[in-house]
């Protein structure tokens, strides 16, 4: 938001200098961002008449002209503008002037003809963002005199940094209540005296509200008769200052009344409006509407029109329509000046990506008091600078008012929590300031205040905004540094939490690099995974508002990004090996509610060789066997039981043969294999590529405990191998459970070392080997007393899986 100094002072008498005052502004919670000062150093650029105006002699975009400054002696200056003649006086930088932006005048030829100054335009000057030509001054300055004295235009402009809640500050008079309470002075509203002449508006024109909760109050003027043209010079200046752009006297305005009040209106041309009346409705679906941008927009029911008798003029707080804008040969006005849902404008203008100067101030919270106010002084105003009839009476539709909010606050609780001695008047005063309504009410208890708090101000909702507004009142520098005190409370970890830490720890050591996916893609992701039709995952989330189309559904699986990254990673060559992980939230429909369910997972993809390129590695490939061995490393880490590897349950995504899924007691707690060549394909991946997929919340129900400390023995321990002949369907998972569970006494641990098919290996058959290990803790174990657990498992393996000694 941009005010001036000189427009804060209309309203209220402000003794503070520039500076002081932007501090203060800081300290009550309005920080100022910039502050310029408007003429600074430019009493250099001079009021100067034009004694001639004559083509260049070498170049046709280019004038020469005799200037005078009131000095008696005329100069010239090259001009390349084309908007001025002889006679008229101009703003005249002479040599030696620095302009905004450091650019210094000095005398200089162009085109062979010597140049004493610059003859300026707005901009040139920091009073516009543009200009199309030099700056034309009125024809009753005195020459010579310093341009910005003789036009009134030395001010200083404050930029303030608004957060959203502080919709009442969007306007100078908002900022000026916040100037006259740090002043101590009282602030001074425009008086406004409508002159009506002519029929009554009730006449002429209606207004209908058929949508009340999106529009609690339509109020509306016809002023006849205007005549469209350039704004007068106060009012081209005003706008100009705070950044506005003129266009013409009606639409100046209302943009003036808005920047002066903080509340939108809108100007139709009446003949336009079919049937001459208003309607205001809701959007139908797919009802089409061309906005003042000349863009085409799609509507929807939840969009707020402003319409006539047959369809839209206007998106309601938000953009006019171009079907009704004022022309240059407007006649008849239709002054709007209403009061929008603040969620209804907000919706709309996010789904449509417009934001204007109205919606700005709508969605934030505007004044619904400020409607008939803000109306009759854009009113009258036009009024005075187009000319015209206002047609007696005002059309306001008001049909549920809006009461004030009434709160309390205690000055007990407002000194515990501001830390500031602070007495119950002070408190009241201070909340009068800013317009409150205070009392302290007869028979209530000392030391608390009554409040009645304006509409103006829809962001104070509870007594700790009250207390927030007494601290910036009081001044925030006035709140005495203190150390933070407190006790330190240690909260174990919350299962999940230590699940994901162990997780990413385990996984890291094991040589994966995490990486960080947005949590939304695009539909099409699943069909690139061959996700089947019917599976829940296909029920994804839509955003509301997506910055795109590939970017518009929150994910139900981490599988397409992390295949992604390893794309993106293979084609632009930044590695060969890969191996990566990440570890986020999935996003599942949980039935009727309207947040979905999150749901960890943890997905990790391996591909290139098994070993980093080197002279003493080699260079084989990594297969399922790498991928698997990962997961049982954080099976270990897991302290997981009975964990299985169950072949008949795969994935769309994976290769059939070359997959299965980990449970742990009949619980499915995730896939693993390697991915489809389809899906490959789908990425441009040309390298084989596994990747496991875990269900953090499902390993969370089945993790082990906490590891316990055992005592590791001092005596050494018994090694025996034994090379078996079994069937080829048996899983090696069944032999060593076998061997487990066959209650041989001392047994520390079994692991399967070999695998062989081939020669002297009957067809149907396979040859595993097996070590056990044996091992007390009070005593060497004997070679008898080895032999005879060793037979214990040899004899359950022949029994139970037809196993054969080698």
């Amino acid at each position: 938001m941009i005010v001036t100094y000189n427009w804060l002072k209309e309203f209220v008498d402000c003794e503070l200098a520039p500076d002081e005052l932007s501090h203060r502004l800081t300290m009550t919670g309005l920080e100022v961002d910039a502050m310029d000062v408007l003429g600074e150093g430019l009493d250099t650029v001079v009021v100067a008449r034009l004694l001639s105006v004559e083509p260049h002699p070498d170049a046709d975009r280019l004038t020469l002209c005799q200037v005078d400054a009131g000095s008696g002696d005329p100069v010239q200056v090259v001009c390349g503008a084309t908007n001025h003649k002889t006679g008229d006086l101009v703003a005249f930088a002479q040599v030696g002037t620095v302009l905004p932006g450091d650019f210094k005048i000095r005398k200089s030829k162009i085109r062979g003809q010597v140049s004493f100054g610059m003859l300026c335009s707005e901009k040139e000057l920091g009073l516009a963002e543009e200009a199309e030509g030099i700056m034309i001054l009125p024809a009753d300055l005195p020459l010579g005199a310093p341009v910005f004295d003789a036009l009134g235009l030395k001010d200083v402009r404050f930029e303030l940094g608004l957060t959203p809640n502080r919709a009442d500050c969007l306007s100078v008079v908002g900022v000026a209540r916040e100037v006259a309470a740090i002043c101590g002075k009282p602030m001074r509203l425009p008086q406004v005296t409508v002159k009506e002449e002519g029929d009554p508006i009730a006449e002429r024109t209606s207004v209908t509200i058929e949508e009340p909760g999106m529009c609690p109050r339509y109020a509306a003027r016809l002023i006849r008769g205007v005549r469209i043209g350039p704004s007068p010079a106060w009012l081209v200046r005003r706008l100009e200052s705070v950044g506005q752009r003129s266009i013409n006297n009606v639409v100046d305005v209302t943009n003036y009344v808005l920047m002066e009040l903080g509340h939108p209106l809108h100007a139709f041309d009446f003949r336009l409006l079919r049937g001459g009346r208003i309607v205001v409705r809701r959007a139908g679906d797919n009802e089409k509407f061309t906005t003042l941008d000349s863009q085409e927009r799609i509507l929807n029911s939840g969009d707020l029109t402003i319409c006539d008798a047959d369809g839209p003029v206007a998106l309601a707080g938000i953009m006019g329509g171009e079907n009704s804008e004022i022309q240059p040969d407007t006649v008849d006005i239709l002054l709007e000046s209403a009061y929008f849902n603040p969620p209804t404008i907000r919706r709309t203008s996010k789904r449509l990506g417009i934001h204007s100067e109205s919606s700005h101030r709508f969605e934030r919270g505007a004044d619904v008091d400020m409607v008939p106010i803000a109306l009759d002084r854009a009113a009258e105003l036009i009024r005075e600078t187009a000319g015209g009839a206002v047609c007696r009476g005002v059309l306001d539709v008001y049909p549920a008012p809006i009461a004030e909010k009434s709160l309390r606050i205690h000055t007990d609780k407002t000194q515990r929590l501001l830390g500031v001695r602070i007495d119950t008047l002070e408190i009241k005063r201070l909340l009068e300031t800013i317009g409150f309504s205070c009392h302290l009410e007869d028979g209530a208890p000392e030391g608390v205040v009554h409040v009645r708090v304006p509409n103006c101000r829809p962001d104070i909702e509870r007594e700790v905004d009250l207390i927030e507004e007494v601290a910036r009142l009081n001044g925030y520098d006035q709140i005495p540094p203190t150390m933070p005190s407190g006790r330190v409370v240690c909260h174990p970890d919350a299962p999940l939490r230590r699940i994901e830490q162990s997780l990413r720890n385990a996984i890291v050591s094991c040589g994966f690099s995490e990486v960080i996916n947005y949590s939304f893609n695009a539909p099409a992701a699943l069909d690139r995974i061959r996700l089947p039709e019917q599976d829940e995952r296909r029920a994804q989330v839509r955003l509301l508002n997506p910055l795109t189309e590939e970017q518009s559904v929150m994910r139900t699986t981490l599988v397409p990004s992390v295949l992604q990254n390893v794309a993106q990673n293979l084609a632009r060559r930044s590695a060969d090996d890969l191996r990566l992980f990440e570890l986020r939230p999935v996003f599942l429909p949980d039935g009727g509610d309207e947040l979905p369910r999150e749901v960890s997972h943890l997905v990790f993809a391996l591909s290139g060789r098994r070993s980093p390129l080197g002279w003493a590695q080699s260079s084989e490939p990594v297969d399922f066997f790498d991928l698997k061995g990962v997961v049982e490393e954080l099976v270990e880490q897991l302290r997981l039981d009975s964990v299985e590897y169950s072949p008949d349950h795969g994935e769309s995504f994976l290769h059939p043969g070359k997959s299965c899924a980990l449970t742990c007691n009949q619980v499915v707690l995730g896939v693993l294999g390697e991915v489809h060549p389809q899906v490959l394909k789908e990425f441009e991946i040309e390298q084989p590529v596994y990747i496991c997929d875990l269900d953090i919340s499902a390993i969370v129900d089945v993790a082990g405990k906490p590891v316990v400390f055992k005592e590791l023995s001092r005596f050494p321990g018994v090694d025996r191998d034994s090379a078996l002949l079994v069937d080829e369907q048996i899983e090696a998972r069944r032999i060593l459970d076998t061997a487990r569970s066959a209650r041989a006494r001392d047994v520390e641990d079994v692991v399967l070392f070999d695998v062989y098919r081939g020669k002297g290996i009957p067809e149907g058959k396979k040859s595993i080997a097996i070590r056990v290990r044996y091992r007390r803790a009070d005593k060497t174990l004997t070679d008898e007393e080895v032999a005879k657990s060793h037979s214990r498992i040899i004899k359950a393996l022949e029994n139970e899986l037809g196993a054969e000694i080698r």
